[in-house]
């Protein structure tokens, strides 16, 4: 019969119409919702911001790790280094990744301030004296000074970037012609206050790495056992000794460009 609505289950009226009343919002339309704020909730607490600290920070550990390898070629030789700088930076992915580390370092950086700022704000009045707890306190110098060994790398990278990405471009002998980046850093690496910056910069890298690996597993739920604080230490010593090694050896061994 036209027009006609039936219900077969426990004879309850039909609707013509299941899209709900004006004004309020669906089921599904109120999940979203409560997942999104929920999630921002999440991440902007004092929890789910040590998880993102933790997240980009190993993440930036990887990068780091990465570049050192490609910055060891400048032992190689001009050839293999200039060859590698030009792949990179033909890549037409490579602004994208640029952007992911932008962001990863922003993320990083602003959740490490906020956390310290909170904490200041919650014990304004220091401690009269410090004492180190020792084990299986994890509090060392370098845990304590997080905040001021990653301003120190706030500092580092914008200078670094100016100064080997958008610095000189000469251009080398191979065919076709390529950007000679290895003149550019054995030009850099043969100027003492060059050398004395970078190495100071990446003693503090090395120093905010000592604790903070170890510290990014634990914020992130995995137990801190000594084997993990020890392979975070040597990483540490790996990563900011092989970044060092590059321009004190240019700069004792007075290899020209």
């Amino acid at each position: 019969m036209r027009g006609a609505c039936f219900s077969y289950v426990r004879r309850l009226p039909c609707r013509k119409s299941l899209s709900p009343p004006a004004g309020r919002k669906s089921l599904r339309d109120r999940s979203g919702v409560e997942t999104v704020s929920l999630v921002r909730e999440f991440l902007t607490s004092p929890i789910g911001r040590k998880a993102l600290m933790a997240v980009t920070g190993l993440l930036l550990i990887g990068f780091l790790v990465v570049h050192l390898s490609g910055n060891l070629l400048v032992f190689a030789g001009p050839e293999p280094f200039n060859a590698y700088s030009h792949k990179l930076v033909s890549n037409p992915l490579i602004y994208l990744a640029e952007a992911v580390l932008l962001v990863l370092f922003a993320v990083h950086l602003g959740n490490g301030i906020v956390l310290f700022l909170r904490n200041r704000a919650a014990r304004p009045v220091g401690y009269a004296v410090q004492k180190w707890a020792g084990e299986p306190s994890h509090k060392t110098l370098a845990s304590t000074t997080m905040i001021y060994t990653g301003l120190v790398v706030l500092a580092f990278v914008p200078l670094h970037l100016w100064t080997f990405k958008f610095g000189p471009h000469y251009a080398s002998s191979a065919d076709p012609a390529v950007r000679d980046l290895y003149r550019l850093v054995i030009e850099e690496f043969h100027e003492p206050g060059e050398v004395i910056w970078y190495a100071f910069a990446m003693i503090v890298i090395g120093f905010h790495l000592w604790h903070g690996f170890g510290s990014a597993f634990e914020s992130l739920g995995v137990r801190y056992s000594k084997w993990l604080r020890r392979f975070g230490e040597a990483l540490a010593v790996g990563l900011a000794g092989g970044f060092l090694l590059i321009p004190v050896l240019i700069f004792f061994l007075g290899e020209q460009p």
